[in-house]
């Protein structure tokens, strides 16, 4: 789950693994894998920071083995 903040300040929690889609329309907007929307006060950055992170802690990404990737690829 991934801590977010609506445009009118309320804090939620979304679950990272159905975000289809985030984009900047300027205000950023989620959309989920069922098609809702959420619309957030939280930058893109933030975002794909928090999703970064959240599959890092359920060991999904290992962000070692894709640097070592890149590496290769140069």
């Amino acid at each position: 789950m991934i801590k977010l903040t609506r445009l009118n300040g309320k804090k939620f929690m979304i679950n990272a693994i159905y975000i289809e889609t985030v984009e900047t329309f300027p205000d950023t907007t989620i959309t989920l894998t069922n098609g809702k929307k959420f619309i957030v006060k939280d930058s893109i950055e933030h975002v794909k920071e928090e999703i970064l992170q959240f599959y890092q802690s359920i060991h999904v990404l290992n962000v070692s083995n894709l640097k070592e990737e890149d590496d290769d690829e140069k």
